[in-house]
């Protein structure tokens, strides 16, 4: 493996990250109905779309939102999307881009880190919380709610 980076998304990096093969299954967590939901509440101008490259490869893609203003706290340092493919799966490359997420939060001067995902087999829970995310309640979709404390 080489030293991950990671990259703002851009036109080059674009169909690559929406390219990325996840795992069997992995599909139905990519996008909790509460983002769904709170989508247009989507501060375009907070918004920090990056990939996270392998040596010249797209391995991961993360999508982050910063917002001070917004109405839930949850949606003020939040993470609405992760992913990483399959086959770079468990080399770290979902822990190098929250560490980045949060790295940027922290110096925007936030101190906690979001994401929202569903319980069920093959989910993301079990990652979000070794990496440090601990479920701190539920949102109105019955979707779990984690904090990172930065």
């Amino acid at each position: 493996m080489a030293e991950l980076r990671i990259e703002e998304l851009t036109a080059g990096t674009i169909s690559a990250a929406n390219s990325l093969t996840l795992k069997p299954g992995q599909e139905a967590f990519l996008e909790p109905a509460t983002y769904t939901d709170a989508e247009q509440q989507l501060d375009p101008a907070g918004s920090w779309p990056r990939v996270i490259r392998d040596g010249d490869e797209v391995v991961g893609y993360i999508m982050g939102a910063f917002d001070q203003d917004a109405p839930q706290e949850y949606l003020r340092a939040a993470i609405w999307r992760i992913n990483v493919a399959a086959e770079a799966q468990g080399r770290g490359v979902g822990r190098f881009a929250i560490e980045a997420f949060a790295d940027e939060a922290r110096t925007r001067g936030f101190s906690r880190a979001t994401v929202v995902w569903a319980s069920g087999d093959g989910g993301p829970g079990a990652f979000f919380e070794s990496v440090g995310f601990r479920v701190v309640g539920q949102t109105p979709f019955g979707e779990n709610l984690g904090a990172l404390e930065l």
